[in-house]
């Protein structure tokens, strides 16, 4: 291999056609009989791992139109949809004579290793091309003959073997080492979980309760806190019509919480409570022609997933529309609420020395009273599972699920003493930036992985392994 250049391949190999080292056709019964079948559909293809992990079981009556395919151990499965996910698979042992759709494409390997074939579609090569070949916009994919032109390099069969098992010992150990990363990813997350269960169970720092107790003196609990608010609200109505009490929390079937906390519902710690207005073709208030290149920005769900605003994809309206939609208007320190998606329920607050923005319908915004908490102390309590599991119980709908603001309005919040909230947010940050850069130590070595697969497998096509 030294006298070689690295770009050169070994004067033995040739470069092939897959057609001419496939089986042209692949039999197409579908699934026969009375009984079950094993199905292989593309979202049962795992494409970072390579690997069938959901085979389904089926009855033959109910078979869908696109299991024809009658696939061997060995068989390669490539989807033909979306070629840039690289959805591509090797058929085990175990799943001879099943049955897969036709969306892939079948690769029996007629005079070529089906490894060799397995690692040749993995390839940076084989992606790229494939998705210069794509058709269609809405439903990308490319053809049997487009997959079956792709030429790669075929070295005799028993050199195919040689490079296939160093290929295989390489992984193996780049396996090794994502599965550790995988397990620490988990692990990291596990304890960000922790940290928010142990901050709204009063554990996380000492209590109001204790320092008070150990210092001798007075301290204001959540209850006389979230009483004092309410008075001073009644006592500072200036609305139209008859002061109306802040919806109490529905509190049925929670835990009891630490000394000196309280429920309070997201209403009675609100300055205000909104659910956006709708967005769509019927009626609403805004609509998709509304966009504007610049103006007053708009916040989407995936604003708040993020917890990034102001970006490239950021979408406006104009100043004139924004006003039409002043209810709506998110100012720095609003706590911002996923309405809908999956799962619903994430938080972000709006960043100091951005402009003012608009809601859109797949948020609630909640203006905290920040005399009763503090935007981060909601921000926090809101991600918990306790409140977590409250969104999940008023969430409702098919086509696409969405959380109910009326009941949002009684979901419960636990409320710590002032000074407490105040700890509790500085011990919880402290110990999230430190999760956070051990996650995105994690992500990068994922990437380098990942990238180093990719470098395994251009040496072998070269001939370099």
């Amino acid at each position: 291999m030294s006298g070689r250049s690295r770009n050169a391949k070994p004067s033995t190999w040739a470069r092939t056609e897959l057609s001419e080292v496939t089986e042209e056709r692949i039999d197409q019964p579908g699934p026969e009989g009375d009984g079950t079948f094993t199905y292989l559909d593309i979202g049962g293809i795992d494409n970072k791992s390579k690997r069938i992990i959901e085979p389904k079981t089926l009855p033959v009556s109910q078979a869908p139109s696109r299991a024809k395919q009658l696939v061997k151990a060995g068989d390669v499965l490539v989807s033909m949809t979306r070629p840039n996910l690289n959805a591509v698979a090797l058929v085990p042992p175990e799943l001879d004579n099943s049955i897969a759709s036709t969306g892939f494409h079948v690769l029996r390997a007629r005079e070529a290793a089906p490894a060799w074939l397995y690692y040749a579609v993995q390839t940076p090569d084989f992606v790229d091309a494939m998705c210069q070949l794509v058709q269609g916009a809405l439903y990308p994919a490319v053809r049997p003959k487009d997959i079956r032109a792709f030429a790669l390099p075929m070295p005799p069969l028993p050199e195919q073997h040689r490079i296939v098992a160093e290929i295989e010992k390489q992984f193996t150990r780049l396996d090794a080492g994502v599965a550790a990363l995988r397990r620490a990813q988990a692990n990291l997350k596990r304890y960000r979980a922790s940290v928010l269960k142990a901050a709204c169970e009063g554990k996380l720092v000492p209590t109001e309760v204790e320092l008070a107790r150990a210092e001798g003196r007075e301290y204001e609990s959540g209850t006389v806190l979230l009483e004092r608010i309410l008075v001073e609200r009644r006592a500072s109505w200036a609305g139209r019509g008859k002061y109306k009490e802040p919806a109490a929390p529905d509190v049925a079937g929670l835990p009891e919480l630490p000394e000196g906390w309280c429920w309070a519902g997201t209403e009675e710690v609100s300055a205000a409570i909104d659910n956006a207005m709708t967005i769509g073709p019927f009626g609403s208030s805004l609509m998709v022609k509304d966009y504007q290149p610049t103006g007053v920005p708009l916040v989407f769900v995936r604003e708040i997933r993020s917890a990034t605003f102001m970006h490239a994809r950021t979408r406006y309206v104009t100043i004139d529309k924004a006003a039409t939609l002043s209810a709506h208007r998110v100012q720095s320190g609003d706590v911002l609420i996923t309405k809908m998606g999956e799962p619903p329920g994430d938080t972000a607050i709006y960043p100091v020395g951005l402009p003012d923005a608009v809601a859109t319908s797949d948020c609630i915004k909640l203006t905290p009273n920040t005399k009763a908490t503090t935007p981060q102390f909601l921000k926090y309590v809101i991600r918990t599972q306790i409140v977590k599991a409250q969104i999940g119980k008023i969430t409702s709908g098919v086509a696409q699920k969405k959380v109910s603001l009326a009941r949002f309005r009684r979901i419960a919040i636990p409320l710590a003493p002032f000074l407490e909230q105040q700890r509790i947010v500085a011990e919880v940050e402290r110990r999230l930036s430190v999760i956070d850069e051990l996650e995105a130590v994690v992500s990068a070595n994922l990437l380098r992985a990942a990238r180093l697969r990719q470098a395994v497998l251009r040496r072998a096509f070269l001939g370099e392994l």
